[in-house]
């Protein structure tokens, strides 16, 4: 199986609908050359300019929405879209990720569970999701994360526990806690013996510089390919039957130790 990681650089220099259709016509090139492709987390807006999560946000169906079921279907090609602000008509903000199969269906939609921000920005500005979301490709098992939940286990356990064989993260990461991203990302994926592909943004969000260095871990945490700090596109092949061959050879799982009690006090 192919993936292409793209690594958009997002920049207040160029607009959103600019950064739209350059977005689309870079999900296109990959036609042939890639079975999945994943884009970051708020690539439209950037995940760090809180104080357009408002006026930007769109609904589920919005541009976004259109621009990439249509990328998705002229490139045939599965499509993690990243995540929107989402503007839901009865309810709060979302920071939704959108999944898109190779004929343009949405076949899943996420609402990142864990928000970043503390007392700011994302977390008191977007509500918060409360389901898990897997998506079943021909190949593999997707179980779909956002950003600020790779740190933590709990979520991936669920997705695993829910069939996932491949964790998709896309997150706008900053630069200074760059090492986070690349540990927790090899954890995640030894932890749950699985494949994971995470992939950032390039560029500075407003005033936060950006991570870069999107990554595919397999599931003995290895890194298979690793993208710079610039745009890329970051293209690995992978085999999906590894998930089961590491869990056969090197059944940790099966040694999980459920329901234990709370410690006393």
């Amino acid at each position: 199986m192919r993936a292409s990681l793209l690594q958009i650089d997002v920049n207040e220099g160029e607009s959103i609908d600019s950064r739209r259709l350059r977005v689309a016509s870079l999900v296109r090139e990959q036609a042939g050359a890639a079975d999945l492709v994943v884009l970051p987390e708020l690539w439209t807006t950037g995940a760090f300019a809180y104080e357009g999560f408002s006026s930007e946000a769109e609904p589920l169906e919005g541009p976004t929405y259109e621009a990439m079921a249509k990328a998705a279907s002229d490139a045939g090609v599965w499509l993690h879209a990243g995540s929107i602000p989402e503007r839901d008509p009865d309810g709060p903000l979302y920071n939704t990720s959108l999944v898109f199969s190779p004929s343009g269906d949405l076949v899943a939609a996420y609402r990142k569970i864990h928000r970043f921000g503390f007392d700011k920005g994302e977390a008191v500005l977007m509500g918060a999701g409360e389901e898990l979301v897997t998506v079943r490709l021909p190949e593999t098992t997707l179980g779909v994360a956002t950003c600020y939940d790779l740190r933590f286990p709990e979520l991936f356990r669920g997705l695993v526990d829910a069939g996932a064989e491949t964790l998709v993260l896309p997150a706008g990461w900053p630069e200074r806690r760059r090492a986070h991203w690349t540990l927790l990302a090899q954890a995640r994926a030894v932890e749950n013996q699985a494949f994971v592909l995470a992939c950032g943004t390039a560029g500075t969000h407003a005033g936060v510089p950006q991570a870069g260095h999107s990554i595919v871990v397999d599931p003995w945490g290895e890194v298979l390919a690793e993208a710079g700090a610039g745009e890329q596109v970051l293209t690995v092949e992978f085999d999906p039957a590894k998930v089961a061959t590491t869990r056969e050879q090197f059944p940790a799982l099966k040694d999980r130790m459920l329901g234990l009690p709370a410690p006393r006090r």
